[in-house]
């Protein structure tokens, strides 16, 4: 655009210099505790959204964590690394403000989801709402860097295809009990919640001659419903105006994979750090982009 615009060439290694050195101050700037300060106040609005004509009272935000993996350089050898990469994001519940944060490690990334929520307001909201996927580890992390208070939602749609691989199991080489299974298992979860689909799975009886895999499977899936009935109520979630599923969260990932996973790409672990940062605070909004070159840019340590 520049060559195009103004009749102005700029080298790529200046560009990869210059989007480094930004990078790096970014990430330093994290790793002292500061965020990035919009220019102005920007007010989210936590109201909930009417449904289908209906309106709901209460104030509510939403957070998300997920990760994807990167492909990096190892620091000694050749070949390919895989590293995951988490992505964070604060938004509100009509979908108009949108902050994200990537970080290699989930505890930076969720105190830095902290630290946007105090700078946005999010305690004006009565409720903030995690909607994940179970992953492991992420409710910890959420809780000891952001908030003890924070209501947990599995994403739905993670919950509907966890219910159809079970059902392709159950009755393998039969499509409409397969079908018919499923569809049944997901309306008592969308309907009546996880105590009522654990009840249903503690009910099942397996045919004779069932495989160890089958069998193992049915209890991987009672244990399951057992721990998460509280974070499956979808009934109530629905009643109060939540949202169940983690699409905002998905799409986030996609934005940050669009930069760091186009094809044959390999970064070094700094690199893909630096640009990840950016493009992070890029995709934000709220001003943060240009606040940032508007700060005082001191070195990179």
């Amino acid at each position: 655009m520049l060559r195009r615009l103004a009749g102005l060439q700029v080298s790529a290694s200046t560009c990869r210099r210059v989007t480094e050195a930004a990078g790096e101050r970014l990430r330093q700037q994290y790793a002292d505790g500061f965020v990035v300060l919009p220019g102005r106040p920007v007010l989210w609005d936590f109201s909930l959204p009417e449904r289908d004509g209906q309106s709901f009272p209460g104030k509510v935000a939403y957070l998300g964590l997920d990760a994807f993996a990167v492909a990096t350089r190892p620091a000694q050898g050749k070949g390919v690394e895989w590293r995951m990469l988490y992505v964070g994001l604060l938004y509100d519940p009509h979908k108009e403000h949108t902050v994200y944060v990537v970080d290699f490690d989930f505890e930076a990334a969720a105190a830095r989801l902290r630290s946007y929520a105090v700078t946005f307001g999010l305690s004006a909201a009565e409720v903030v709402v995690a909607i994940t996927d179970g992953g492991k580890g992420l409710e910890r992390v959420l809780r000891q860097n952001v908030s003890d208070a924070l209501a947990f939602v599995l994403d739905y749609y993670h919950e509907a295809e966890r219910l159809h691989k079970f059902a392709a199991l159950l009755h393998a080489g039969d499509e409409a009990a397969r079908g018919a299974w499923a569809a049944e298992a997901k309306r008592l979860l969308w309907e009546e919640g996880g105590a009522a689909l654990l009840r249903h799975v503690e009910a099942l009886v397996l045919p004779a001659g069932a495989k160890e895999e089958l069998a193992e499977e049915w209890r991987r899936l009672k244990n399951y419903y057992r721990k998460n009935r509280q974070r499956t109520d979808y009934p109530r979630y629905r009643q109060q105006g939540w949202d169940v599923g983690s699409g905002p969260t998905e799409a986030g990932c996609k934005v940050m994979q669009g930069r760091l996973k186009g094809t044959g790409m390999r970064w070094r672990v700094a690199g893909s750090e630096q640009v990840g940062a950016l493009k992070a605070l890029y995709a934000s909004g709220e001003g943060l982009w240009d606040a940032f070159w508007a700060q005082p840019q001191r070195p990179a340590a």
